[in-house]
């Protein structure tokens, strides 16, 4: 069987308090760490790829859950999304990463880019980390930076052909509308070919 090579990845990475470990709907954690959410069940690890948000699920549960975090859950507004949207497009200019499709919701991010010769893993620690950086420079930082505005983790569904990549693109273009937000514009983007 061949093996198809990773040309893209669609990359989501969540707010703190957005989607925790414990949740009714599953999740890809293992451990529940904090102690303060342990009474709320063991880790509900899944290895499906797709959305579970939609599931049905104990609604009380989880937001009980998250009155137990020690912060607040972190929900962007319009400037934080801004200041998030310009520290991403310093971090694509810097290493020079085609961007094809970016939604910055106000608990989550989605982000569909080329495969590049960074790790996956280390373009997300450095776009969270300059994020996190202009949410300080303008005084935008919901904890006073005493705590990450970000959920450790993050998903990264491997794109293989043309076709996917279009459907990963309209997905993420589409996020914002369908929450009954405007679409989002980002300087940043690279149209795809």
């Amino acid at each position: 069987m061949d093996v198809k090579p990773i040309i893209a990845h669609h990359i989501v990475f969540c707010t703190y308090g957005f989607w925790l470990p414990n949740d009714p709907r599953g999740s890809w954690s293992e451990h529940v760490f904090s102690v303060a959410l342990q009474p709320f069940g063991d880790a509900t690890k899944v290895n499906t790829k797709h959305s579970r948000a939609h599931d049905s699920h104990d609604h009380r549960k989880r937001i009980d859950a998250k009155k137990r975090l020690m912060f607040s859950p972190m929900r962007f507004n319009g400037q934080q999304a801004l200041a998030v949207a310009h520290a991403f497009e310093d971090v694509v200019a810097g290493i020079q990463l085609p961007v094809y499709a970016c939604s910055i919701m106000p608990d989550h991010v989605h982000l569909v880019f080329q495969r590049h010769e960074r790790d996956t893993a280390m373009i997300v620690r450095h776009l969270r980390g300059k994020a996190t950086m202009m949410l300080n420079e303008r005084n935008l930082h919901p904890f006073e930076n005493q705590h990450t505005p970000w959920a450790k983790g993050f998903w990264d569904v491997f794109l293989h052909d043309e076709n996917e990549i279009r459907r990963a693109i309209h997905y993420v273009n589409q996020n914002p509308v369908k929450d009954g937000f405007k679409p989002q514009h980002w300087r940043f983007i690279t149209p795809y070919q």
